[in-house]
């Protein structure tokens, strides 16, 4: 029997030396590495703009291990280069000119990462220019169309957008992309974690886990004026617009945290999502309650990190307020989120329709779903494990989604 083995592989090898050189060569080259590079990370002023980055790379790194990944930011300052860099340690981040230049000389496929809309629509359209290889979108919401980016749209391999009504808006303005598709935002897969800090700041608030919900707020726009590093004029327009509606907007809130205080064992962290809102949580919503009620809340004085928020989120009994990028990191974890939304937002917070949490989306443009915000907040504090179940199955369509459309990307790379 040894013999006969020995016998068979010595002529399995003598006929192996007989194959063509092309033939032979492509049996023993080993297979090669996709590269892929990530358009993403718009700013970092916002932890929910952050989180794009990290939830993309996630996804990237569960269905396409293989894969090389250079980011192409637009900016990873504060203290997130670092932050991204600890969790994916093999990430390559390209941040001069010339390293970009060999970026989209290098890599496979160009991937638009998430966000408010096509923002790295100049990086897609040099990518096109320069090369004829692939690229796709992934999890964008779409407010218009013009003729620029219809072409450029028309080009991708997929579109995936992140809400129903960008999908039918795009439609409708004649796109004839191969794959336009409802695509979950890439920050639900974001799981960065900065457990020590949270827990530092829970203990020296008195915020134990599971006993505790998170509030965020906002303005109907976001007062970049007041953030230095943003330099941006002072908009008079948006101003007005946000004293106009900040009582409106901000007094169902407040009666919200009054009912959860009141009527259950629960306390309430009042949280910002960007630079501008520890400001408004306080003056809004901590300032102008009662006393009784301010005694169990707590406000956060100071920004975070998507790292320390999203830790801090999964210690929580859920999330509520106007805010959409701390509910998609928490609904991504399986903890129960609330969205309030007005006509000022893009049309993202739909997306709670495509995931079916329609229940847990509230326009506040309309007074009879205003009316079920207190109910709806008070059913987290007091049946915490109905929400969680209702938290899991927007968590399980998201994750179907998501499979689905990594198994289209791996056509590519």
């Amino acid at each position: 029997m040894k013999r006969r083995s020995f016998l068979r592989g010595v002529g399995l090898a003598a006929a192996a030396s007989c194959l063509p050189a092309t033939q032979a060569s492509a049996r023993a080259a080993p297979a090669k590495t996709p590269r892929i590079l990530l358009r993403s990370s718009w700013q970092t002023v916002n932890i929910g703009d952050i989180a794009h980055t990290p939830g993309v790379l996630k996804l990237l790194e569960q269905f396409h291990p293989t894969a090389e990944v250079t980011l192409w930011p637009s900016s990873v300052g504060d203290g997130v280069d670092a932050m991204l860099r600890r969790r994916f340690p093999k990430l390559k981040i390209a941040l001069t000119a010339d390293e970009k230049s060999a970026a989209i000389k290098e890599c496979d496929f160009l991937l638009h990462g998430s966000g408010p809309s096509v923002v790295g629509r100049k990086e897609l359209a040099r990518w096109k220019a320069e090369t004829d290889k692939p690229y796709g979108i992934y999890g964008v919401t779409i407010g218009d169309v013009d003729e620029e980016l219809k072409i450029l749209l028309n080009a991708a391999k997929f579109v995936y957008c992140r809400d129903s009504v960008s999908l039918e808006l795009i439609k409708s303005k004649g796109v004839n992309c191969p794959i336009m598709e409802f695509g979950p935002d890439g920050a639900f897969a974001c799981d960065l974690a900065d457990q020590a800090s949270a827990d530092k700041f829970l203990k020296e608030n008195d915020l134990a886990d599971g006993k505790f919900l998170c509030c965020l707020t906002r303005l109907r726009h976001t007062p970049y004026w007041t953030i230095a590093a943003k330099k941006r004029p002072f908009d008079a327009m948006k101003h007005a617009r946000n004293e106009e509606m900040k009582e409106h907007d901000h007094a169902p809130i407040r009666a919200a945290i009054e009912a959860v205080v009141r009527q259950s064992d629960m306390k309430v962290l009042l949280c910002p999502e960007d630079q501008t809102q520890m400001k408004v949580g306080q003056e809004l919503l901590l300032e102008k309650l009662p006393s009784d009620v301010r005694a169990r809340v707590v406000w956060r004085d100071r920004y975070w990190l998507t790292d320390e928020a999203l830790s801090t989120y999964r210690r929580s009994a859920g999330v509520f307020g106007l805010e959409m990028h701390s509910p998609i990191m928490s609904i991504g974890q399986g903890i129960p989120a609330l969205v309030g939304r007005f006509a000022e937002q893009t049309s993202k917070g739909f997306m709670w329709r495509d995931i079916g949490l329609s229940d847990w989306l509230f326009d506040f443009d309309k007074p009879e779903d205003v009316a079920r915000l207190i109910p709806a907040v008070l059913a987290l504090a007091k049946d915490p494990a109905a929400a969680r179940a209702k938290a899991a199955e927007g968590q399980a369509a998201v994750e179907k989604r998501r499979r689905e459309t990594m198994v289209v990307l791996g056509q590519y790379v």
